[in-house]
C-alpha cells in the first residue's frame, strides 16, 4: 500500500548517480503509463536528482532524432512529436532562465487505440513503432491510422487481437531488425496460456526465430553490434547469440525489468513493481523481492551494477527508459494544458505569444 505521507514520486538514490549523470551530460526520461507520466530525471548539482512529471494519456515507447533534436511518445491513441528549442526554454515564461532545452508539440499522429510498444525514429525521418494489438510493426503518416510495415510468418492477417503480444523492436541503421513477442501463437491473447515461457526473438529481415522459449522478453536493442533482451520474468539482462539463439546473462536483479538505454559505458534498465493482484506475477521466482521500481544503473563494460533509483510512491511500473544526451534540465509540454499555445517556434526566431484573455 502506498505511503500516503509521502511526496508523490518520492523516490531515492545512489550517493553518485548525480554526479555520474553530470559527468555524462544527460538526463533520464522514463514512461510510465501506470502513473500516466513521462518523468525526466535531472542533475540538479553532483548531490541531488531533481524530477519533471508530466502529464500524457498512458505513454509507452519513447523515441529521439538527435539529428533534428526531435522527442516522439506513443500514448493512448495517438503519437505525439515534439521540436526542442533552446531559446523558448532561456524565456520560459513559468521559470525563465531555469530549462536548457524544452520539447514543444508539433505533430500528433491520431492512431486509435493501437496500444502501441516500442518507438524508433528511422530513415529518412520515418516513426516505425510496434502495433501490439494488431501483431505488427507499423509505419506513421498522415494518411492512415497506420501503414503495416512487417508482421510475424506466424501470424496469417491483421487483425485486432493481440495475438502474440508483440512489444519491442531493435534498429539496425535506421530500419527494424528484431522483435520480440511472448509467443508464436496466432488466435486471441493466445500468450497469456503460458506466458513466462514461451517467448521469442524474431529476425525481421528473414523471418526467422532466432531464440524461443523465453521468459517475457522485452526490450531488444542492439548495442556494440551486439543484441541485448531483457527477460522481464527472470530478472535479467541477456546477450543473444544471433547465429546459434544461445544467450549468456549479463546481469541479473531482483526485479521485473523493461525499458532500457545505453549511453556511452552505462545502461539504464528500468525495475517495475510486481502487481500483487497477479497470478501470474506472483508465481515469480523473485514475486517477494520485487517490491519497488526504479532504475537500474549498469557498467556494461564490467557488467556490474553501480547505481539505482527506487522509487517510494506515485510510480508502480515502469514502460520505457530512454536517455536524453547534452542536456541536464530538459522541460517538455503536454498538449492537455494550454501553456504549450503560446510558444512559437518559427525559422531563426522564437517567442512566447501573450495568453489569451
Amino acid at each position: 500500500m502506498a505511503n500516503s505521507s509521502l511526496a508523490p514520486f518520492s523516490c531515492t538514490y545512489t550517493p553518485q548517480l548525480p554526479e555520474l549523470l553530470l559527468q555524462l551530460n544527460c538526463t533520464i526520461a522514463i514512461s510510465t503509463y501506470q502513473a500516466g507520466k513521462i518523468i525526466f530525471l535531472s542533475p540538479k548539482d553532483k548531490n541531488t536528482l531533481i524530477q519533471l512529471p508530466r502529464t500524457f494519456s498512458k505513454p509507452m515507447g519513447v523515441a529521439e532524432d538527435t539529428n533534428k533534436d526531435k522527442l516522439a511518445i506513443a500514448c493512448k491513441d495517438e503519437v505525439i512529436v515534439f521540436s526542442n528549442s533552446k531559446d523558448l526554454a532561456i524565456n520560459y515564461p513559468n521559470s525563465p532562465n531555469k530549462y536548457d532545452s524544452i520539447y514543444m508539440p508539433r505533430l500528433t499522429y491520431h492512431t486509435g487505440n493501437l496500444d502501441i510498444h516500442d518507438l524508433n525514429f528511422g530513415k529518412d525521418e520515418n516513426l516505425y513503432a510496434v502495433n501490439t494489438l494488431f501483431s505488427c510493426i507499423i509505419k506513421l503518416d498522415d494518411d492512415y491510422n497506420f501503414t503495416p510495415y512487417w508482421k510475424p510468418s506466424f501470424i496469417d492477417e491483421l487483425v485486432s487481437e493481440d495475438r502474440c503480444h508483440l512489444n519491442g523492436m531493435a534498429m539496425r541503421n535506421g530500419i527494424p531488425k528484431y522483435a520480440t513477442a511472448f509467443n508464436e501463437g496466432n488466435s486471441f491473447q493466445s500468450w497469456r496460456n503460458n506466458i513466462t515461457k514461451t517467448g521469442v526473438v524474431i529476425d525481421m529481415e528473414t523471418n526467422k526465430i532466432i531464440a524461443k522459449d523465453l521468459a517475457m522478453p522485452h526490450s531488444p536493442r542492439i548495442f556494440n553490434n551486439e543484441l541485448y533482451v531483457l527477460l522481464s520474468a527472470k530478472g535479467e539482462l541477456i546477450k543473444i547469440n544471433t547465429e546459434t539463439g544461445t544467450y549468456e546473462v549479463v546481469v541479473k536483479v531482483d526485479g521485473f525489468v523493461r525499458g532500457m538505454s545505453l549511453y556511452k559505458d552505462y545502461l539504464f534498465i528500468g525495475l517495475s513493481k510486481l502487481r500483487k493482484n497477479s497470478s501470474t506475477f506472483a508465481k515469480l521466482d523473485f514475486a517477494e523481492k520485487a517490491n519497488q521500481a526504479g532504475i537500474i544503473v549498469v557498467h556494461l563494460p564490467s557488467a556490474s551494477v553501480i547505481g539505482k533509483i527506487s522509487y517510494l510512491s506515485s510510480l508502480d511500473e515502469i514502460y520505457d527508459v530512454h536517455i536524453i544526451p547534452n542536456k541536464i534540465r530538459p522541460n517538455i509540454l503536454n498538449t492537455i494544458t494550454p501553456n504549450y499555445k503560446t510558444g512559437i517556434m518559427i525559422p531563426n526566431a522564437t517567442y512566447w505569444a501573450a495568453s489569451e484573455v
